[in-house]
C-alpha cells in the first residue's frame, strides 16, 4: 500500500505524452482536471491522515487523438510555509502542527493564542470548481485557490468569508444550466447563532465590471439554523431538484468548544467530530422560490453520509439518493497508520456504504391518519410515515451496497435519471472496481483489473447525445504492480467495455475529485 498512500509523489509541470492503446473518439477534446493529496511527509514530519496531504493537481489533456499528462503541487500558503520550514507547520484536520521547539517562550505563547480561533488551511485538495471562466481548487474550509487549468499554476487565494459569513464550505457545489453556482457553508456562532448558509455565485458579471470576480456578486439564498448552537452537523455535499434544495443535517457533529481548545489539549480537530447514533437525522427541504425550509419536521434514523448522488421531483414527491453509512468508520480508515501492506486483509469498514433512496411527499393530506405511509410512488419501497405530532419519519429503499464516489451524467442533475457511475469498495475503504448501476433495474456492470486501484469515474457525454448513458467514463488508475504503468482508463459508458487507455510513465497519485473541461469551456487566455 506504500505505493498508493505512503510515498510523496513527484510533480511533472511539463506535459508528458501518454501512450494510447485503443481508439479515442475525435470529439473527446478537453482536459480532465483532478485534485488529491500527494505529499504526506515534509522533512522529518509526517501527516497523520491521508486526507491531510498537500494538494497535487493533475490533468490529462485530450487533443486530436493524443493524450498528455502533467501534475503540479498547489502553491498554497500552507505548502509554501511547510516547504520553507522543512516541516509541517500548518495544521490540517487530522494533524495538529505545533511551534518549532527552538522558539522562545513569547513566540510559543503567541502561537498558542492564535490557535484558539484557528485560521484554517488553504491546502485545497478535494475538488475543482468552475466559476464563470475561472477554475478553483477547493476543500472544506473558507479558502479556495484559483488555478490555471492548462499550466496548473496556482493563482490568487480567495476567502469566502469576505463575501459570505461562513467558516466552512462544501467542495461539491451545484451548477444550473446557465453556469450559476449553488453552494453551502457553516457559519459558526455568528451573532450568537450557528447556521447553515446556502449561497449563489453568478456565472458572469455585468459588462462594466468585466475584470472583477463573480464572487463579488455572491448572494445568500437562505440560512437554516443548526439544531445545536455548539454542535453543528458535518456535511460534504447536498442535493438539488428543480424547485428544492435538500440538506441532510446528520448526527455526525463538530464540537465547537472542543475544537477551540484542541490545540491546547494536543489533539487534532478530527477528534472533535463525533457520531451521535442515538440522535435523529433531519431532512431539510428548502423551497427555491420562497427560500424557506419545510415547516413539517422530516427525519430518519442516525446515519453518516458524504455524497449525494442525485435528486428529483416526481408526482408530488421529492426523491433523493445518497451514499450512507451506519457509523463514521470511513474517516478512521484513512489514518496513515491503518493504510499498511495488509490493508485489504486487516482493515475492514465496520459499516459498508449503501446507496439509499429517500422519498419525501409534498403537499400531503394533513388529515391522514397517524401511521399512514404518505409515499404514493409505486416504483419504490421507501416510506414516509406520519407521526403523532405531525412529523414525518422516512425509511429509505436500499438501491445497492458497496459503492462510493458516485457520479452521474450531470445533464440529468436535479432530474429523473437512471444511471450511477461509482467506485466499488465493499468492506475495504480503497476502490478496486468501477461500477455502473441502473437504478431502475438494479443491474450493475463493473470493470476491474488485477493490481489496479481506480479513481472516481467521470462521465463525459457524447455531443448531441440522446441517451443518458451515451458517452465515456474516464478514471485514472493507480497500479501496485511495478511492471504495470499507471494509466487513464476510457470506457464506453453504455456497454462499460474498454475503449482505450493512456499509460503514463509517472508515479500517479490516488486522487479524490475533479471535472472534465470541454475544449469550448476553456478561456482563450488558457489556450
Amino acid at each position: 500500500m506504500d505505493v498508493i498512500f505512503g510515498r510523496n509523489k513527484e510533480e511533472h509541470p511539463d506535459p508528458i505524452k501518454a501512450e494510447v492503446k485503443g481508439e479515442l473518439p475525435s470529439w473527446l477534446q478537453g482536459i480532465l482536471l483532478r485534485n488529491g493529496p500527494g505529499m504526506h511527509t515534509v522533512g522529518e514530519t509526517q501527516y497523520n491522515h491521508w486526507f491531510d496531504g498537500l494538494a497535487l493537481v493533475h490533468s490529462f489533456t485530450f487533443k486530436n487523438g493524443e493524450v498528455s499528462y502533467r501534475s503540479k503541487y498547489l502553491r498554497s500558503d500552507t505548502y509554501n510555509c511547510n516547504i520553507e520550514a522543512n516541516r509541517i507547520v500548518v495544521s490540517e484536520f487530522g494533524t495538529m502542527a505545533y511551534p518549532d521547539p527552538c522558539k522562545n517562550i513569547f513566540a510559543k505563547a503567541f502561537c498558542y493564542l492564535s490557535h484558539t480561533i484557528p485560521e484554517f488551511t488553504d491546502n485545497c485538495l478535494i475538488n475543482i470548481m468552475k466559476t464563470g471562466e475561472d477554475f478553483y481548487a477547493t476543500s472544506e474550509t473558507n479558502f479556495i485557490r484559483k488555478i490555471d487549468p492548462l499550466t496548473l499554476e496556482t493563482l490568487e487565494k480567495v476567502d469566502y468569508s469576505k463575501y459570505v459569513t461562513v467558516n466552512l464550505a462544501t467542495s461539491h457545489p451545484h451548477y444550473d444550466s446557465a453556469g450559476n453556482i449553488l453552494n453551502m457553508g457553516t457559519s459558526i456562532v455568528d451573532k450568537g447563532k450557528t447556521k447553515y448558509v446556502i449561497f449563489k455565485i453568478p456565472s458572469s458579471v455585468p459588462e462594466k465590471e468585466k475584470k472583477k470576480s463573480c464572487l463579488k456578486h455572491l448572494e445568500v439564498v437562505c440560512s437554516i439554523p443548526s439544531h445545536s448552537l455548539l454542535h453543528p452537523s458535518y456535511y460534504h455535499s447536498f442535493g438539488v431538484t428543480e424547485n428544492y434544495i435538500i440538506f441532510i443535517e446528520q448526527p455526525f457533529k463538530l464540537d465547537i468548544l472542543k475544537m477551540a481548545t484542541a490545540y491546547f489539549r494536543g489533539v487534532n480537530w478530527a477528534s472533535c467530530l463525533s457520531f451521535h447514533k442515538e440522535d435523529k437525522t433531519w431532512i431539510h427541504l428548502i423551497d427555491k422560490k420562497t427560500k424557506k425550509d419545510a415547516t413539517t419536521k422530516i427525519y430518519t434514523d442516525a446515519m453518516v453520509l458524504f455524497h449525494h448522488v442525485n435528486a428529483y421531483e416526481e408526482d408530488g414527491h421529492v426523491v433523493f439518493d445518497v451514499i450512507s453509512y451506519s457509523d463514521n468508520s470511513l474517516y478512521q480508515m484513512f489514518y496513515l497508520k491503518n493504510l499498511t501492506e495488509d490493508l485489504t486483509e486487516n482493515t475492514k469498514l465496520t459499516s459498508i456504504p449503501a446507496c439509499k433512496r429517500f422519498v419525501v411527499p409534498l403537499g400531503f393530506d394533513k388529515d391522514a391518519e397517524v401511521g399512514t405511509n404518505l409515499v404514493k410512488l409505486p416504483s419504490t419501497t421507501a416510506t414516509a410515515v406520519k407521526e403523532k405530532e405531525g412529523s414525518i419519519y422516512c425509511q429509505p429503499e436500499t438501491l445497492c451496497e458497496g459503492i462510493e464516489l458516485p457520479r452521474i451524467n450531470y445533464d440529468y442533475n436535479g432530474k429523473k435519471y437512471r444511471y450511477i457511475y461509482a467506485t466499488e469498495v465493499q468492506w475495504s475503504p480503497v476502490p478496486t472496481k468501477i461500477a455502473k448501476l441502473d437504478v431502475l433495474t438494479k443491474e450493475k456492470l463493473s470493470w476491474e483489473e488485477e493490481h489496479c486501484w481506480p479513481a472516481e469515474p467521470v462521465f463525459v457525454p457524447r455531443p448531441d447525445s440522446k441517451d443518458e448513458d451515451d458517452g465515456l467514463i474516464l478514471s485514472s488508475i493507480v497500479t501496485s504492480d511495478p511492471k504495470k504503468p499507471p494509466f487513464l482508463l476510457i470506457l464506453d459508458a453504455k456497454t462499460f467495455m474498454e475503449t482505450a487507455r493512456a499509460s503514463v510513465n509517472v508515479d500517479l497519485h490516488l486522487d479524490l475529485h475533479g471535472i472534465f473541461i470541454p475544449e469550448k469551456d476553456l478561456n482563450p487566455e488558457h489556450e
